[in-house]
C-alpha cells in the first residue's frame, strides 16, 4: 500500500505565496508521473500541474501557468508545488497524485485522473481578497 500525505496548505491573502509538499511512503513503486490537482467547492477536480518522475517533463494548466511551479525529489519520493501570486480563484483543496506507467499517451499530457493510481487526502488552500 502507498500513502500520500500533503502539507503546506493554509489561509493567505491575495498576492501571497504558499509551498505545498507531498510525501509518498509505504510500498515502493516505479513512478512515472506525479501531479497536483485541485477541487474548489461545488466544482469538479481539475488538473493544476504534472511532472514526469524520471525525465522531469512539466505541464501546467493555463490557469496556473507562470504562477505555480511543480518539482519533485526522486530520492525523497516527494513532490512540491510552489504557488505565487495567489488569488481567490485558487481557493481549493489541493491533492497530490502519483501514477505508474500506463503505456502510450497520444496527447502527451497527464492532465486527467486516469493516469494516476494513488491520491493524497488533500490540503486546503484558502486565498482571501
Amino acid at each position: 500500500q502507498v500513502q500520500l500525505v500533503e502539507s503546506g496548505g493554509g489561509l493567505v491573502q491575495a498576492g501571497d505565496s504558499l509551498r505545498l509538499s507531498c510525501a509518498a511512503s509505504g510500498r515502493t513503486l516505479d513512478w512515472y508521473v506525479v501531479a497536483w490537482f485541485r477541487q474548489a467547492p461545488g466544482k469538479e477536480r481539475e488538473f493544476a500541474a504534472s511532472i514526469t518522475w524520471n525525465w522531469g517533463r512539466i505541464d501546467y494548466a493555463d490557469s496556473v501557468k507562470g504562477r505555480f511551479t511543480i518539482s519533485r525529489d526522486t530520492a525523497k519520493n516527494e513532490v512540491y508545488l510552489q504557488m505565487n501570486s495567489l488569488n481567490p480563484e485558487d481557493t481549493a483543496v489541493y491533492y497530490c497524485a502519483f501514477g505508474t506507467d500506463k503505456g502510450r499517451n497520444l496527447s502527451g499530457r497527464y492532465d486527467t485522473i486516469r493516469w494516476y493510481d494513488y491520491w493524497g487526502r488533500g490540503t486546503q488552500v484558502t486565498v482571501s481578497s
